[in-house]
């Protein structure tokens, strides 16, 4: 078979180099001739062939190692993105704590918190999700002997008795939380450099969590706390002491 040109770009656009390659060529080899004809150095990192979408650049889907070119359908002219596949990605979780993990940004959201939870210590990871983090009160500017259960408490206590009688007559709360969808990539969802928030997406039992995970079980209290306390779970004034 004839051979195939493909645009292979580099440093999200700043160079492009036009290689042949046979229709044939497994994905893991092109990868190793960009490597040896195109750049000029090893920097370490782990790079993949990224095919964009017509409609847009963020969108598209990463070439598989195993798979040949025209498995693909590619065609002359083509262009092919060599990006890292590796990134720092920070997560917060709700206690506060940031936590700064390498991820493989050729995988899903949904395949991501596999890893993710894996590493925080979380084993039930199809109860977490992923959303845009909120800027949170800054606690060292709090006047002295006020925490930040206090200062909340104070502030909303009158937004949240008028909630907590139009929230009561719906059958089921909505947190309006923006989830990261499951199915897409980092960088199909434009996620950059802030903080990811981790948080318990669904709620199957409460006997789901183990009463010997510290972990599971310091983060389900800060969030059930929050949602009280912000009026997103009416509860009465004795429950929720």
């Amino acid at each position: 078979m004839a051979p195939l040109s493909l645009k292979i770009v580099l440093d999200e656009g700043a160079v492009t180099r036009t290689l042949k390659f046979e229709s044939t060529t497994t994905v893991a080899d092109a990868q190793a001739q960009v490597k040896e004809k195109i750049l000029t150095g090893d920097d370490g990192k782990v790079y993949g062939l990224f095919l964009t979408s017509a409609d847009d650049e963020r969108s598209g889907i990463w070439l598989e190692g195993h798979r040949q070119l025209d498995y693909y359908m590619l065609r002359d002219g083509d262009q092919l993105h060599y990006l890292p596949r590796m990134r720092n990605l920070r997560v917060r979780l709700l206690d506060g704590s940031v936590r700064t993990l390498q991820v493989d940004e050729s995988k899903t959201v949904e395949e991501l918190m596999v890893d993710i939870c894996a590493r925080i210590g979380i084993t039930n990871h199809d109860e977490y999700g992923l959303c845009h983090d909120r800027e949170e009160p800054d606690e060292s500017k709090l006047p002295a002997g006020t925490g930040t259960l206090t200062l909340r408490r104070v502030a909303q206590k009158k937004e949240r008795d008028a909630k907590l009688e139009q929230l009561s007559k719906k059958i089921k709360t909505d947190d309006n939380v923006e989830w990261l969808e499951q199915k897409s990539t980092l960088r199909e969802l434009g996620a950059g450099d802030a903080p990811l928030l981790l948080k318990r997406r669904l709620f199957y039992s409460d006997r789901n969590v183990d009463a010997r995970d510290p972990v599971q079980l310091n983060l389900l209290y800060v969030q059930a706390r929050d949602a009280i306390l912000e009026g997103r779970h009416p509860v009465t004034e004795d429950q929720g002491e």
